[in-house]
């Protein structure tokens, strides 16, 4: 049951601004222009450069007459010292507006070099850590998403990954409602010539955020329900249509990018739960794209939840909006033969992708899951959120499942 925002009380937050149009990025410094953009700092990471995606953006910036600086040194799972050197670039620019042009990686690390770079900034990033720690404003934010799943346009949360000495690295969130950009541009055109390996991965991790949201715990509300199963609709219809039957359909990029930005929307305000934080360890340590480290857990995580009765009864009601090959999945059989249902069809849907199932085809091995395990646990922002209590005993359960 979702309890009434009148019962309990809702905050939903959101991006200010959403220009959805295919060939919109070629626009951005009029609309930049119009906001009285000067100097804006592009953040993006090498393979956009190389591939050209910047190229129209760059054009539209010196027809306004926009100064400009290119950071193209974001890396996937980016490190600490990635953000730090390029708000060194903000500073010395004296950015007035920041671009962050790419997927969940280049985008995270504009939200916190806006924070960050912000002339009256005070803090350094380790003060930011955590749930509305960021105390200052930030610079204008413009967001701009080269793939189709990270939903990080939509979402007040950055991701980084964080190496002390003599510590293990880990993944450590920002979360803040600044954030949240003033406008976040989808333009299908960027996204035709994804390899069909980068369009599967993102597409998961879309689909992953909807399921999550749809069944977190604590703060799941109308809205987010709304979102979440829109948007499983939308991906699940499309996302083997840009992998595989039509990759350069542009209506189908871009309900791809609407519906990753739905399941953003959603989940930044009813958090993700364990599949993610089982997700995180494997990116830290192993080097897993995000999408491929949700994944490969994800229906060993369902499968633990949903013999908790309310997770199949959300799960049967998800079915409902699943696109499968057969056509839309059916809760006539009861919860418990639906939900498993619903597990199947996730992974025949792997297996059309071409997403590698089990953690051994990573090189994975029993040997790695104490650690694993133990990292997981530290995911106490996520851990919460999951509809099922979860603890060590059963993440190793998991992850043994999963090898």
């Amino acid at each position: 049951m979702v309890c009434s925002a009148a019962t309990r009380g809702l905050v939903f937050n959101v991006t200010r601004k959403l220009i959805c149009r295919p060939g919109a990025s070629k626009g951005i410094g009029r609309i930049l222009g119009e906001q009285g953009c000067r100097r804006a700092l592009l953040v993006t990471d090498p393979n956009i450069r190389k591939l050209g995606l910047l190229d129209s953006a760059i054009v539209s910036l010196e027809q306004e007459r926009i100064g400009f600086e290119i950071f193209d040194e974001v890396h996937a799972d980016p490190a600490v010292a990635n953000v730090e050197s390029a708000v060194a670039v903000a500073r010395a620019m004296r950015a007035d507006h920041v671009i962050g042009f790419g997927g969940g990686s280049p985008m995270d690390v504009a939200k916190l070099v806006a924070c960050l770079a912000e002339p009256n900034n005070s803090q350094v990033l380790d003060d930011m850590y955590g749930v509305d720690m960021v105390t200052g404003r930030r610079l204008p934010l413009t967001l701009v998403p080269t793939t189709a799943g990270s939903g990080s346009e939509a979402t007040s949360i950055s991701i980084v990954t964080d190496s002390k000495p003599h510590e293990e690295p880990m993944k450590k969130a920002v979360v803040s409602p600044m954030l949240l950009p003033d406008q976040a541009i989808l333009d299908a055109e960027l996204t035709l010539d994804l390899p069909r390996h980068v369009s599967a991965d993102t597409g998961m991790d879309a689909i992953v955020h909807c399921i999550e949201a749809f069944t977190s715990r604590l703060k799941r509300n109308r809205l987010t329900d709304a979102l979440a199963k829109g948007a499983l609709d939308l991906l699940s219809k499309n996302v083997r249509i840009v992998v595989h039957s039509k990759p350069h359909d542009v209506e189908a990029r871009s309900n791809m990018l609407l519906g990753s930005y739905m399941a953003g929307m959603a989940f930044n305000n009813a958090p993700v739960g364990a599949v993610h934080a089982l997700a995180y360890p494997l990116g830290s340590h192993f080097h897993i794209s995000h999408g491929s480290s949700n994944s490969v857990v994800l229906p060993h995580v369902l499968n633990f939840n949903r013999l908790d009765p309310r997770a199949a009864a959300l799960y049967t009601e998800l079915a409902l909006c699943f696109e499968s090959k057969d056509g839309v999945l059916s809760g006539a059989f009861g919860d418990a033969k639906a939900s498993a249902a619903f597990v199947r069809e996730l992974k025949t849907l792997q297996q059309d992708l071409g997403m590698r199932k089990t953690l051994r085809e990573f090189g994975i091995t029993r040997d790695d899951v104490p650690l694993l395990a133990r990292e997981a646990m530290k995911q106490t922002r996520l851990l919460p959120n999951n509809i099922r209590e979860i603890g060590e005993y059963d993440i190793v359960g998991i992850y043994l499942e999963a090898l």
